[in-house]
């Protein structure tokens, strides 16, 4: 099997012609977001009733401001529709209220509701205290490599999809 053009050997992917797809780094990211992404969905949905988008959005709203539904698409990187369909379940559940944009009549702001704000303070000690137990496993020393790293790859993606502007 010929190499693909514009292919480039590293230690990652030897020689162009073959891929081991459990060493893919694009692979692997996925699977450890996955996995980490099912641990906090199984907790919200049980325990609250939120699937990932809607927590997504509740906390990027729960960091201050209330924001256009286009600043929670950029915020939290989920589409057009998810974040969408995540406003009008957090609405419809009393948790977000909408109101009309001042600038733009076509956009709406987005707030938590004082319901929300509730839920919000009920969720960020048990999601803290998710994250603690996921780093747990790493010293101070992996966990900055770990976020330089991941800002690293974030903003190398970013730039491969012609977004610099974006990715951390």
């Amino acid at each position: 099997m010929p190499s693909l053009p514009g292919c480039a050997a590293t230690p990652l992917c030897q020689d162009c012609t073959t891929l081991r797809l459990a060493d893919f780094l694009p692979y692997r990211l996925s699977v450890v977001t996955e996995s980490v992404s099912r641990a906090f969905a199984d907790r919200y949905e049980a325990e609250f009733g939120l699937g990932i988008p809607e927590w997504r959005v509740m906390a990027v709203l729960g960091e201050g401001e209330p924001l256009s539904t286009q600043s929670v698409i950029v915020r939290t990187e989920m589409d057009r529709v998810k974040v969408s369909r995540a406003v009008i379940r957090l609405v419809d559940k009393g948790l977000v209220s909408r109101s009309a944009h001042p600038e733009d009549q076509r956009a709406h702001m987005l707030a938590l509701s004082p319901a929300g704000e509730a839920l919000y303070r009920r969720i960020v000690p048990r999601a803290c205290g998710l994250q603690a137990a996921l780093a747990e496993t790493l010293s101070e020393a992996e966990l900055a490599a770990l976020d330089r790293i991941l800002t690293k790859l974030h903003r190398r993606a970013a730039r491969l999809l012609g977004r610099e502007d974006e990715g951390g």
